[in-house]
C-alpha cells in the first residue's frame, strides 16, 4: 500500500508539472501540440476521408514532444534540469541531455512545406486537383496546426499497354504483363508505379539481362483521356545501354576460400594456379577444401544464363556453411568469346579454424531457485576439409534455494554434448541436396548430462541422435532426426525421497529409468525474420515418436502389468505431437500486441501408461502462466495436498495453453506490458493417484487464469524481463469457486505472500 500511496503521489506530480511545461518557454513563444488534418469534400464517404486522413496525418513536421499516458515527462525533465544547464554530468545533465528533450515550439512550423508535402503526397495517390490550407490556433502558450484538405476526384487507371516488338529484351518484359501490379481501375499511386518498376527488373535479372536496371524503364501517363482516367504506357526509355539489352550467360567460375581481406595483391584472376573440378576453378594452394563441398553450394554452371535468385542464394548458401565470415563476388565481361558472357570470382574470407568461445548465464525461477551456468564450447571448422564442424560443448551449473522450508534442497548439473555436422544430406542410397539459400545440415550428436538434487536423487542421462536440419527459405525450417535415443538412470536416491514418493506418483516419475528409441520432427514458420510489415507470425509444429519399430517385436502391455525392457529399463512408447502459434500486431511505432496459443498431446500406448518424464509437459513459471509458481499448475483440477516434505514438479501429457501481452515503449530502453495468460495441463489416462487430473470433455472448467504487468529492460544484447502475476481463476477450488477476483486484497501481507508472483527473466516470454 505504500508503494501504491507513492505511485498516486508521482502520478499527481507529473500531472501537476505537465501544465507548468509552457512556464518556461522564451517570451512570445508556444509549444507545439501537434497537427490535425481536416478532410472536407463532399465527393467522399466519411469512410474514405478518414482513409485519406491516415494517409497524410504522419507526414507534417516538427513532431510534437512525447507523450506517456497522455503526459510530456520527457520535456518535463528537460525542463526541471535548469535552461543553463551546458554539463551531461551529474543526475540534471543526464534528466537534460539523455532522458529529455527541449520543447518543440510553434515557430519551429512552416505551414507552406508542410501544405506542399500533403499536396504532393494526394497528387502521388491520385488526386490531381488536391488543395490544402493550413492554419495555427494558440491558447494559452499551447498551439497546434490545423491543415484543411480539399482532395477532389482521385484518377483510376483506364488502360496499361506495354511497348511490344521482337527484341529479346521487350519480349521477356511483355512476358511479364499477366504479372503486372498496375490494374484496371485501380487508384492511380506512384509507390505501385515505382514497385512495377522494381517487379520487372527483377525478373529480367532472372532471365540473364545483368546489365539492366529499373531506371531503363518508364510508364509514360496519359491524364487527359477524360473521365478522371489515366492511360498508362510501360516501354524501354531511348538510350538504354546496348549491354543492358543482352541475355548473358556464365562462363568460368573461380573460387578463392582463402581469400584475406587486408590482401595487397589482387587475387589471381586465371586458371592457372587453380584446381578444376566439375565446372569449377578452385584457387586453393594448400589443399584446405576438397571441391566437392563448393559443387553442393553453388548454384551457377558454366555455361548456364545469369540468373540473380541463383546469385543471392549461392552467397546464402557460402555464408550458411559456417566456414567464412566474409563473403562477396563479382562479375566481369568474359573476353575472347563469341557471345555475352561473365566471368564469376568468389571471394572467401575463412573464420580461424579452432575456436573457444564461453557463455556464463544467471537465472531466478518463482519456486525461490537461483542459480547460474557456464557453458565452454569448443569448435573445429572444417574437420575433414569437407566443411564439417565439430562441436564439444561442456557446462556447469547450479540452482540454490536461500530461505524456506526447503532451504538445502539444491540442484548441480554439469555435462558434455559432442556434434559432428555436415554440409549435405548423408543419406543410404539415396543423394539429396537442395536448391534454396541454405546448405542442409546432417547433424550426429552424443551427450552425456549429471544432475544432483541435494537431499533427493542423482541421475544419469545419455542421449544420441542424428538427423537433418534444412531450410526450404529464412522463414521456413525442417529438422527431423530419424533416430533419437535418450537413456535416463537414476542413482543414490536418498531414503528420505524414497519415503516421500512411496504414495506420490509424480515423484517416482522423476525417478524412474527412461529408455526412449523413436524419432523426431519438427517444422518451423517464422515470418518475423523476413517480414517488414506491421504483423508478424511464428509457427513451430513438432511430431515425436517413440518405440514403435521395438514395439513391433514385441507383445507386452503395461495395462497387464507386463512391460518389455531394454539395458534392464522399460522402454517408452508413445506418440507426441505439439504447436506453437503466434501472432504479432504492431500497434502505431512503439507497441506491439503479442499473442500465443500452445497445444501439445500425447498418446502412451502399450509399453507406457504415460509419457516419460522428459518428454511431459508442464505449466506455470517466466514463459507459461505467470500468475503461479514454476510448474505448479495442474494437471486438471489436481493440487499437491502436502507442501511439508518435497514439493513436486506436476506434469502432463497434454497442454493447452494461450497468452496475451501488450508491449509499449515507455522511455529509452524501458519497455512496459499488460498480460493475461491462461491454461493447463493433464493427464491422457487417469489415475487414482492425481483426481481430478485427467482430460476430459469438461476441460475448460480446469483452466487457470491470470493477469498482471511488468517491466523490460531492452539492452540490445539481452531483455531483463520482470513481470508481477496475480492469478485471477485456481481451478482446483470447487465448483463455483474457482474464480478469485472478489479475494484480492492487496492491503494483506499473507494474500500478497500466497499470490503475487515476480518472475524475473532473460528474454520474452514469447
Amino acid at each position: 500500500m505504500k508503494f501504491f500511496a507513492l505511485y498516486i503521489i508521482l502520478f499527481g506530480v507529473f500531472i501537476i508539472s505537465s501544465c507548468n511545461n509552457t512556464k518556461y518557454l522564451p517570451e512570445g513563444e508556444a509549444l507545439y501540440t501537434g497537427s490535425k488534418i481536416k478532410v472536407v469534400d463532399s465527393v467522399y464517404s466519411k469512410k474514405k476521408k478518414k482513409a485519406i486522413k491516415e494517409q497524410v496525418e504522419d507526414l507534417t513536421r516538427p513532431k510534437p514532444n512525447k507523450t506517456i499516458l497522455g503526459l510530456r515527462i520527457k520535456l518535463y525533465a528537460y525542463n526541471i534540469a535548469g535552461k543553463n544547464r551546458t554539463s551531461e554530468k551529474g543526475l540534471f545533465g543526464w534528466l537534460k541531455f539523455k532522458f529529455g528533450e527541449p520543447p518543440v515550439l510553434m515557430s519551429s512550423v512552416n505551414l507552406g512545406i508542410n501544405e506542399q508535402i500533403l499536396a504532393n503526397h494526394l497528387e502521388n495517390k491520385g488526386f490531381f486537383q488536391a488543395a490544402v490550407k493550413g492554419d495555427t490556433v494558440v491558447k494559452r502558450k499551447k498551439g497546434e496546426a490545423i491543415y484543411t484538405v480539399v482532395p477532389g476526384v482521385q484518377y483510376t487507371i483506364n488502360e496499361v499497354k506495354f511497348d511490344v516488338d521482337s527484341s529479346d529484351l521487350k519480349k521477356a518484359i511483355v512476358r511479364t504483363e499477366r504479372r503486372t501490379l498496375l490494374k484496371k481501375g485501380d487508384p492511380y499511386d506512384l509507390d505501385v508505379i515505382k514497385a512495377e518498376r522494381e517487379r520487372i527488373d527483377t525478373r529480367l535479372k532472372n532471365k540473364g539481362f545483368y546489365y539492366f536496371n529499373q531506371d531503363f524503364i518508364i510508364v509514360d501517363v496519359d491524364s487527359t483521356i477524360g473521365k478522371n482516367q489515366v492511360n498508362m504506357y510501360v516501354r524501354v526509355k531511348t538510350g538504354t545501354p546496348a549491354a543492358a539489352k543482352e541475355i548473358y550467360r556464365i562462363n568460368d567460375i573461380f573460387i578463392y576460400p582463402s581469400y584475406r581481406l587486408n590482401n595487397v595483391n589482387p587475387a589471381d584472376t586465371t586458371a592457372k594456379n587453380a584446381f578444376y573440378y566439375k565446372g569449377y576453378y578452385v584457387v586453393d594452394r594448400k589443399h584446405l577444401y576438397k571441391p566437392q563441398m563448393f559443387e553442393r553450394a553453388m548454384l551457377f554452371k558454366t555455361d548456364s544464363i545469369y540468373n540473380r535468385r541463383d546469385h543471392n542464394q549461392t552467397l546464402q548458401r557460402l555464408t550458411s556453411l559456417g566456414l567464412f565470415k566474409f563473403v562477396k563476388n563479382r562479375f566481369e565481361d568474359a573476353p575472347n568469346v563469341d557471345s555475352p558472357k561473365l566471368n564469376t570470382y568468389y571471394y572467401l574470407t575463412p573464420y580461424p579454424k579452432k575456436s573457444v568461445n564461453t557463455e556464463i548465464a544467471g537465472t531466478t525461477k518463482s519456486n525461490d531457485l537461483t542459480g547460474s551456468q557456464i557453458t565452454i564450447a569448443w569448435k573445429n571448422r572444417n574437420t575433414f576439409k569437407g566443411g564439417e564442424l565439430f562441436t564439444i560443448k561442456t557446462y556447469g551449473g547450479f540452482e540454490i534455494q536461500y530461505g524456506g522450508q526447503f532451504n538445502g534442497y539444491n540442484t548441480f548439473r554439469y555435462g558434455i554434448e559432442g556434434t559432428l555436422s555436415f554440409p549435405q544430406f548423408i543419406v543410404p542410397v539415396f543423394k539429396l541436396n537442395t536448391s534454396g539459400g541454405y546448405v542442409p545440415k546432417t547433424n550426429i550428436t552424443l551427450g552425456y548430462d549429471w544432475l544432483n538434487k541435494q537431499k533427493q536423487y542423482t541421475l544419469n542421462s545419455f542421449r544420441v541422435a542424428y538427423g537433418y536440419v534444412w531450410k526450404e527459405t529464412l522463414a521456413k525450417e525442417h529438422q527431423l532426426y530419424p533416430i533419437s535415443v535418450n537413456y535416463v538412470q537414476p542413482i543414490n536416491v536418498t531414503q528420505q525421497y524414497r519415503d516421500s514418493a512411496e504414495n506420490n506418483v509424480t515423484l517416482q516419475k522423476a525417478i524412474e529409468k527412461q529408455f526412449i528409441l523413436g524419432s523426431t520432427y519438427s517444422y518451423t514458420y517464422n515470418t518475423l525474420l523476413t517480414s517488414r510489415r506491421k504483423d508478424g507470425l511464428y509457427f513451430r509444429g513438432g511430431v515425436d515418436l517413440s518405440g514403435n519399430i521395438v514395439g513391433l517385436f514385441t507383445k507386452n502391455d503395461i495395462k497387464n502389468g507386463d512391460t518389455a525392457k531394454i539395458f534392464n529399463a522399460p522402454f517408452s512408447q508413445y506418440a507426441r505431437f505439439d504447436a506453437d502459434f503466434r501472432i504479432y500486431h504492431k500497434i502505431g511505432t512503439t507497441t506491439i500486441w503479442a499473442n500465443r496459443i500452445f497445444a501439445g498431446v500425447g498418446f502412451p500406448y502399450k509399453n507406457s501408461s504415460s509419457l516419460p518424464y522428459v518428454k511431459q509437459f508442464f505449466a506455470g513459471g517466466n514463459n507459461s502462466l505467470r500468475g503461479f509458481r514454476s510448474r505448479s499448475v495442474g494437471p486438471g483440477s489436481y493440487i499437491y495436498p502436502d507442501t511439508s516434505g518435497f514439493y513436486p514438479d506436476q506434469s502432463g501429457d497434454i497442454r493447452l495453453e494461450l497468452n496475451t501481452e501488450l508491449r509499449a515503449k515507455l522511455f529509452s530502453i524501458v519497455y512496459g506490458a499488460v498480460f493475461v495468460d491462461a491454461g493447463n495441463i493433464w493427464l491422457y489416462n487417469e489415475n487414482p493417484a492425481q483426481p481430478g487430473g485427467k482430460f476430459t470433455k469438461h476441460f475448460l472448467n480446469d483452466i487457470a487464469v491470470n493477469t498482471g504487468f511488468g517491466l523490460r529492460f531492452d539492452v540490445s544484447i539481452l531483455v531483463l524481463r520482470l513481470d508481477l502475476g496475480i492469478p485471477l481463476r485456481k481451478p482446483w477450488y470447487p465448483d463455483g469457486q474457482k474464480w478469485v477476483l472478489d479475494q484480492i486484497d492487496l492491503g494483506n501481507s499473507q494474500w500478497r505472500k500466497d499470490n503475487l508472483v515476480l518472475n524475473i527473466a532473460i528474454g520474452y516470454p514469447f
